[in-house]
Order: structure tokens, then sequence, then C-alpha cells
């Protein structure tokens, strides 16, 4: 089976990434082809193997990459096209209609609940979205949360399969070796209480909240993974809350993403809206203590699956209280991997989709 994934861009993010992973774990012949922005997950996806093409589209209206696009589907005689993030699900679907390819797969990486890949929803978003969504033959949610925001969108029940977002469990076991070399890497001292927090440096993410709770926190240090526009606005915030010397900014980072988690003792995601929360079960997977505001992946399971998770509230006082608690009743030390993060292991993923495929090839 050839499969053809058609994606908005290539640059480090969590659908970006879990495309990567996937395609280590599909059993097809797999092609990548980016609307924008071959960035640094083509390069990884093309050490793996992937053939990938850059389309070179120059924005959203950019009509003349549809041609293109097709022609490119066409040429290449694919059994399935599958399709993710907005614009790429927009163009593909339409394009792989107009090659003539049967099998149209979509999957939502990131609905929220007030915006899609960090954009404010709006009528004529959705609009455009359910237009295209009825070129597809299915459409593929990362969770039962992103399911009933389709539904609730316009989405028949009936086109909307759940695959979730998987991870390589076995990777992100921790590793002594790994926290000692990170922290010597960074300069944290091996006694440090290292906070963490891992995703795009945006708005959305809030990160600005685990730097105000570091105020409160003289004895905590702070460890950002990640990249984005909100860098210098957060660096600034640092320096005004006086706890700059006390952030250490990792960058964007992958491959080196379990040592990192290695060299943290709880991991925080303070973001209000997620469509999945990937990052949260990376860490639990890592058997890092949990503070997380929204995590489907968590929301979507027993309370019990993920003992070492806490939901807490939206403000900086919460997060320091939850922080200070957490400190007092459970000094830094490793968890059992719990039975969440062994839930979303890649290969289920992996092998849910592949039915999906050969089920929707067969009509």
């Amino acid at each position: 089976m050839k499969v053809l994934h058609v994606i908005t861009g290539l640059g480090i993010g969590g659908a970006e990434q879990q495309l990567r992973l996937l395609l280590r774990h599909l059993p097809v012949r797999g092609s990548v082809v980016t609307l924008t922005n071959p960035g640094a997950v083509a390069r990884g996806l093309r050490d793996d193997g992937v053939p990938v093409a850059h389309l070179g589209m120059r924005g959203n209206r950019d009509l003349m990459a549809l041609p293109r696009l097709t022609r490119l589907i066409r040429q290449g005689g694919f059994d399935v096209v599958h399709t993710h993030l907005y614009r790429a699900c927009v163009y593909g679907r339409l394009a792989a209609r107009l090659a003539g390819v049967r099998t149209v797969i979509a999957t939502e990486h990131s609905l929220g609940a007030t915006q899609i890949e960090g954009r404010a929803l709006n009528d004529g978003a959705r609009a455009l979205y359910l237009a295209s969504e009825r070129l597809g033959t299915s459409t593929v949610a990362v969770s039962d949360t992103v399911a009933r925001r389709l539904t609730e969108w316009g989405v028949r029940p009936g086109r909307i399969r759940v695959v979730p977002n998987g991870i390589d469990v076995r990777r992100f076991a921790h590793d002594e070796d790994a926290r000692r070399a990170a922290r010597r890497r960074l300069g944290l001292a091996p006694d440090a209480f290292v906070v963490g927090g891992v995703g795009r440096l945006t708005a959305g993410k809030r990160f600005d909240t685990l730097i105000r709770a570091l105020v409160a926190l003289p004895e905590a240090r702070l460890l950002l993974v990640g990249d984005g526009d909100r860098r210098q606005h957060l660096a600034r915030l640092a320096w005004e809350c006086g706890v700059m010397d006390r952030v250490v900014w990792a960058g964007a980072c992958h491959d080196g993403l379990p040592g990192l988690l290695s060299a943290m003792d709880v991991f925080v995601s303070a973001s209000a809206d997620e469509a999945f929360g990937l990052a949260v079960v990376e860490a639990l997977a890592a058997g890092l203590p949990v503070l997380y505001v929204a995590s489907p992946a968590l929301d979507d399971l027993p309370a019990a699956d993920a003992p070492g998770a806490r939901r807490i509230g939206r403000s900086v006082p919460d997060l320091v209280s939850a922080l200070r608690d957490l400190c007092r009743d459970h000094p830094p030390g490793r968890l059992p991997v719990p039975p969440a993060a062994r839930r979303y292991d890649i290969a289920h993923s992996a092998q849910q989709l592949m039915t999906l495929y050969r089920e929707a090839s067969s009509r």
C-alpha cells in the first residue's frame, strides 16, 4: 500500500513529530509532502529514509498550489492520501479527489475548545473545514474530546474515528546517567528542584504562569523546552520578575527530549485548551509527577490510569500551591510508568490507523 501524507509544515511541533513517529511503525510505503516550511522534522524524516517533497506554498490563498499538489498525487499512484493540519486538510482533500484517489483520510490534531492550531475559531474557518471534510473518506480525531468537538462543529459522527496520539514508551524511560549529563550541560545543580515545561513558546501554552510561579518558589529552577514567537516576551517577563537567573531555555528539541525530561523533577502543563496533551503523556512515561490544567489524553481515561498526574486550576496561586504540596508530600523521585502512558503506545495507534486504511480502501 502506498500512502502519501500531506502536512502544512514540518517544523518542530506535536503533529509533525507524531507523523514522523507513526511512519516508523506503519507497514506501508509512506511519502510526505509539506506545503510549507521543510524544517527540522523534514530532515528527520529524510534521515529515516522517508521521501519528502516541498510544495513551496506561499500562503493560505496560494491557489496555484492546488494543481501542483494534484499533479504530484496523480503521478505518485498513491492508494491513500492522509492529510494533517488545517491548511493541508483543505487543499489535500480536494487535490486527492481531483487526482482520482478514492481513500482520503484526515487527522484532526489541534481542534481546541476555542481555537484550532492556536488561532481563534470563527464561522468562516468552520464552514471551509466542513466543506472540505465532505471530500474525505474519514476524519481521525486524536482523542475522544476532539471527536466530540468535531461532532459539535457539524461533522457526522459516522465519519469520525478516534485514533489517539502515541508515544514510544521505552524511549522515555528514566535514565540517571542522562539526568546527570543533562544537568551538567544545562548548568543545573544535582540537588536543584527543577520544574519543567515542554511545547511551543506561544501565548496559548501559558508558560508565563510557570515564570510567575517561580517568584514564590525561591528554591526552584525552571527548564523550558521549546521555541516560538513568545520567547522574547517570556525572557522579558522573567527579567521583570527577577527570576531570569533561574530559568533555563533549552530551545526546540525532539531527539534529546528524554534526557531533558530526566533532568526535571516535576512537569507542568499550564495550557488551558488542548486537543490531546502529548507532552503530559511523555512526562508520565518518564516517571515524572505531572501538574496539568487541561489534557484530553488524561481526561478521557479513568483517574486511576494516571496516579502521578494532578489537575490544577489556571491561576498562579493554584500552581504555586500544587508545587509546594508536591515538594512537601512527595520528595523528588521517579514514579512507575502508569497505565495511561502504556495505553498510548505508538504501536497500538499505528495498528488502529492501519486497520482504518484497509477498511476505507475496501469500500
